[in-house]
């Protein structure tokens, strides 16, 4: 039975919000846990009403805590504390219960299934600033803004390779590099192969924070997780091929992280000394 509360109206948490329109569908987040993470959908419905709906219909038993529409409208359906339900079966380092650390945000594109169209500039200046407020009201790393593809890649596709990562990240939301240039004519990793070449991607895939085992055999497990790499990290071919572009960008993420988290391990640092 889903742990439901009452459908009156809460003071929304965000300046951008025009609406609070409260679904039912939510609960406790599990083990005290605080969202350290963004993840951002898309409606996959060919109508942003008929999916709005579907969010607050206690039929549906799924929720996300915002709703941005395509002329940059932002409806709040569930608090910021609160465990929406709108990750399903879902993975991320060593997390699988992204729901209780997550704020989920469902951006109205009818997706792949009906023309995927491309996303408004005015939604996506409501979605970033939507992600920088929340930013300020809960410690989200860059690399913890993520897409629902990313945590769930071999059910979900979405918010999808249009998505514009890199305009968010100009904007100080997520975690992005320039992709590598794809050369056609460098070796390449692929479905069926077995090596340690592939090891060695899959345990990177795994650090960046992928749920994958490290087995050496380019199963289809892995070609769903690069895949669902390429619809955000290197979305000017989306194939599963691991190419050198693929690789590359892959690794260059990895070494990015690393320096943002060494300024921040040295930031702790100066404040312990100061206090």
């Amino acid at each position: 039975m889903f742990e439901t509360m009452s459908l009156s109206a809460f003071p929304a948490e965000s300046s951008v919000v025009a609406v609070v329109r409260p679904s039912p569908n939510h609960g406790e987040r599990r083990g005290g846990k605080r969202p350290d993470m963004i993840l951002l959908h898309y409606t996959g419905m060919p109508n942003a009403e008929e999916a709005l709906d579907r969010l607050c219909s206690p039929a549906s038993e799924v929720s996300a805590h915002y709703f941005v529409f395509e002329d940059g409208r932002v409806i709040q359906m569930v608090q910021e504390s609160r465990r929406a339900w709108h990750a399903g079966v879902s993975f991320w380092a060593g997390e699988t219960d992204i729901n209780s650390c997550s704020i989920g945000i469902e951006i109205a594109n009818p997706g792949h299934d009906f023309g995927y169209p491309d996303f408004p500039r005015r939604q996506i200046a409501a979605v970033t600033a939507l992600c920088r407020g929340i930013q300020t009201r809960s410690t989200i790393p860059p690399t913890r803004v993520l897409a629902h593809s990313d945590v769930a890649p071999s059910r979900k596709q979405d918010p999808g390779e249009k998505f514009p990562w890199r305009t968010l990240h100009d904007s100080g939301v997520g975690h992005w590099v320039n992709p590598a240039p794809i050369d056609k004519g460098r070796v390449v990793l692929a479905l069926g192969d077995r090596s340690d070449a592939v090891a060695t991607l899959q345990e990177s895939l795994i650090r960046y924070g992928y749920g994958l085992a490290a087995n050496g055999t380019y199963d289809s497990a892995t070609y769903d997780v690069v895949t669902a790499f390429q619809r955000h990290f290197r979305p000017e071919r989306i194939d599963g091929i691991a190419d050198t572009s693929t690789r590359a960008t892959l690794r260059e993420l990895l070494v990015q992280r690393g320096r943002v988290k060494t300024i921040a391990a040295r930031a702790r640092d100066f404040a312990r000394l100061g206090s």
